[in-house]
């Protein structure tokens, strides 16, 4: 078939990689535009038009796609594509044909724009992949295929994302398979769903007034993208792994608890081990190494 897709990340770069794997043509992609990033503010090139460079696949960038439809409409195409594409589409855009969106969670929970992430900071066990046909109402279209994945233990958003991927592409597959062949399936969602919003840089802070598993949580599922941290006098340090260490009755939340193998911070209940950092001076190391070089730390901001 021929098929437009949408969609700008990592994980719609598997995707897209994944519909030129089972046999059918891209026409084109459209994806975000070039966005400034890191300190040089240099202008960044995502995931998908990197790819579709590569194969010599039209690309179209949009801030606002919407405002497109009648180029999007001279493309010939049998039906269009969405993962983590980041934009709603009005209902003219939809009326360009059959739509189909790779969402990653079990619809009807965790609808929006960061399921991943949303997963990880809940901490729950399960969540899965969803293929469904595209509606004005955000993620609320039929279920045309789906499947359970369980969440490892201690498993951050990166190793998350990949496995979710990679069941997104076997699912899609399957159901391009049976749209070709007319014998697709559509199934009304069942249950309430529940919603997840949008992340900020503000969110990656790290709270000891919460508890250590909150804390935690927040740096499995953020510590990519935006960045989990605390400070010290004012300082950034970026946290890239922690886990939940023993009680120490003796200090209150921000106290550095002495130990001799790790870096701990005493939360609400419990303490927080920083097994893996980034100093303020931009060098990665583990959390003893750091404190080691810390004098006399007793607290944190």
């Amino acid at each position: 078939m021929k098929i437009l897709f949408l969609g700008s990340p990592k994980f719609a770069r598997v995707v897209l990689e994944g519909i030129l794997q089972a046999g059918h043509e891209v026409v084109a992609v459209i994806c975000q535009p070039d966005r400034p990033a890191s300190r040089g503010q240099k202008l960044k090139m995502c995931e998908v038009k990197q790819f579709a460079l590569q194969k010599n696949i039209p690309i179209l960038q949009f801030d606002k796609v919407n405002a497109h439809v009648e180029e999007i409409r001279k493309l010939k195409f049998d039906l269009f594509v969405t993962a983590s594409f980041g934009q709603i589409l009005s209902h003219e855009f939809l009326s360009l044909g059959l739509g189909v969106n790779v969402h990653p969670s079990l619809l009807p929970k965790l609808r929006g724009a960061t399921p991943i992430q949303t997963a990880l900071l809940q901490n729950i066990n399960k969540t899965g992949v969803t293929i469904q046909k595209m509606v004005y109402q955000m993620d609320a279209g039929d279920i045309i295929k789906q499947q359970m994945v369980d969440i490892l233990e201690d498993e951050d958003y990166l190793s998350l994302e990949d496995r979710l991927a990679k069941v997104s592409v076997k699912l899609l597959t399957e159901a391009l398979r049976e749209i070709e062949s007319g014998t697709v399936k559509f199934t009304p969602q069942q249950g309430e769903p529940t919603f997840t919003r949008l992340i900020c840089k503000q969110d990656g802070k790290l709270d000891f007034e919460e508890t250590a598993l909150q804390n935690v949580c927040k740096v499995r599922a953020l510590s990519h993208n935006p960045g989990t941290y605390f400070e010290i006098n004012g300082q950034r340090v970026k946290v890239l792994k922690a886990q939940v260490g023993v009680d120490n009755l003796l200090y209150s939340p921000k106290d550095v608890v002495k130990d001799k193998h790790f870096f701990v911070i005493k939360c609400k209940n419990s303490t927080i081990k920083i097994l893996s950092l980034v100093s303020p001076t931009g060098k990665t190391m583990d959390g003893k190494a750091f404190l080691n070089g810390q004098r006399n730390l007793e607290k944190v901001d």
